[in-house]
């Protein structure tokens, strides 16, 4: 489909007349015209090319003008249409305009008038578009923001993620437990152009194996004992979406087979059917194991672990982004918070150098429910390294400076700790807020004068996160 960006298509069944609306109005719009001498013609060309306005005539034969109006609202919402009509079908066209017509002319056509009608509906459709365009960028950017972190690794998956999301490019995701692979899945599926369709997330190892295939691939009715109908499968649920197979490592080897023909066929056969269906499922898939062994080994197929793998991604554990826990901790209390429903509180920098140097062999998922667990059962406003279960510690948190936390004396060790979280916290803050330190107190439930007293401790310009900066 052409994506120009702005066209205008007359129709009306006098050839003669369209010929000469279209020399007429090309070069005093500067916009592409298309001419169709009948609503049928018109829909044909609308779905060959993007429309900007649809100017036609009301008296048409066969399909009118007011159901050419109709059949584009429902098939293309964004194409406006202007109507033609003379004297007499005034009350008709006042009519269309109740149920969404831009505007109608009268024949024989004011120039002025239509010129008129055109350019404001033009100027409509580039305030449209704008609007759209910022829209889809606030929500990928709120999107991609669920993954939190300004480490090099997640940087470098936020990355990756911008670039594959809108392809239908198969994706590994790779990781320890916990880090976030899912979570990774998601962001992919919501900044795609199948995130109008809910994603199917499979649990493979979740799922016992005598059910799985049933639950992957649906079944006919009569196809084994207790088949009392048809059943439609995860895959074919998955239509026009996406699927993502957590831990795909653990699918037995035959379901491997059956899976790599969906992946290379698009089609599936449903247990009890000889015929088979064709899919559009765009598939995700995520493993804790190396499936090079399992390849090795004779376990995973790996003409199907290619077919999975046209991108890998892999998520860092957190021992690898350990300055990202202070933004990783700030948000899971937010979050839960927020889902609780329960009063504001803030981690103590205490609490934050805690976390800090604690151990997480469980990655993101046990931070989270580490946070969580403090936050229900801190009585007070602030949450205190006391109200942690934290197990054992890790290896120290390394500086610039080339020393470890548990080096420094406690209270230079706190400061350093504090000073790199509120700077990350203002920082986020200012770039989100383009500079406005009224939006950004607010949304931080600090006072203003708090605010920018921690803005002049730390050395922080609002003026540079401004646009123009």
């Amino acid at each position: 489909m052409n994506d120009s960006a702005e066209t205008l298509l007359i129709v009306d069944d006098a050839i003669d007349w369209l010929k000469g609306l279209k020399r007429l109005i090309e070069p005093e719009l500067a916009c592409q015209v298309f001419l169709a001498n009948s609503a049928i013609q018109a829909l044909q060309l609308m779905a060959e090319h993007k429309i900007s306005i649809v100017l036609t005539d009301i008296r048409m034969p066969d399909v009118d003008g007011m159901e050419l109006m109709e059949r584009t609202q429902s098939l293309y919402p964004e194409t406006s249409v202007i109507l033609m009509t003379a004297y007499g079908s005034i009350n008709q066209a006042v009519e269309a305009l109740k149920k969404g017509a831009y505007d109608f002319v009268t024949k024989p056509l004011d120039e002025r008038r239509l010129f008129h009608a055109l350019r404001n509906c033009l100027e409509r459709q580039r305030i449209m578009h704008r609007a759209a365009s910022l829209e889809e960028r606030l929500a990928e950017e709120e999107n991609l923001a669920l993954i939190q972190g300004k480490s090099p690794a997640l940087q470098k998956v936020l990355a990756t993620i911008r670039q594959i999301a809108k392809t239908d490019l198969s994706v590994l995701i790779t990781g320890e437990s916990g880090s976030g692979k899912e979570l990774a899945a998601n962001t992919i599926h919501a900044l795609s152009k199948r995130s109008k369709k809910r994603m199917v997330a499979v649990n493979c190892p979740a799922i016992p194996e005598a059910l799985l295939e049933s639950e992957l691939f649906g079944y006919r009715k009569g196809a084994f004992t207790h088949a009392t109908q048809d059943k439609k499968g995860l895959i074919e649920i998955a239509q026009g979406s996406t699927l993502f197979l957590d831990e795909i490592g653990d699918l037995p080897k035959m379901l491997q087979t059956k899976l790599l023909r969906v992946l290379q066929e698009r089609e599936i056969r449903p247990l009890g059917d000889n015929r088979t269906r064709s899919v559009d499922v765009r598939v995700i898939s995520s493993t804790n194991r190396n499936l090079q062994e399992k390849i090795a080994q004779g376990e995973f197929r790996e003409d199907l672990y290619y077919r999975i793998n046209v991108v890998s991604i892999r998520m860092p554990s957190l021992t690898e982004i350990r300055e990202d826990i202070p933004t990783l901790a700030v948000h899971f209390l937010n979050q839960y918070l927020r889902e609780s429903g329960l009063p504001p509180k803030i981690l103590s920098p205490e609490a934050i150098c805690a976390l800090m140097e604690a151990s997480w062999k469980g990655n993101a998922r046990q931070l989270q429910n580490a946070v969580k667990r403090a936050a229900a059962f801190a009585p007070g406003e602030v949450v205190r390294p006391e109200h942690f279960e934290l197990e054992g510690t890790a290896a120290p948190f390394l500086h610039n400076r080339g020393m470890t936390l548990c080096e420094m004396p406690y209270h230079s060790a706190r400061e350093e700790i504090l000073k790199d979280f509120t700077t990350r916290y203002i920082t986020d803050l200012l770039v989100r807020t383009k500079g406005s330190v009224s939006t950004a107190a607010h949304l931080s439930g600090l006072e203003r004068q708090s605010l920018q007293h921690l803005m002049r401790k730390y050395g922080i310009r609002s003026e540079r996160f401004r646009e123009g900066h």
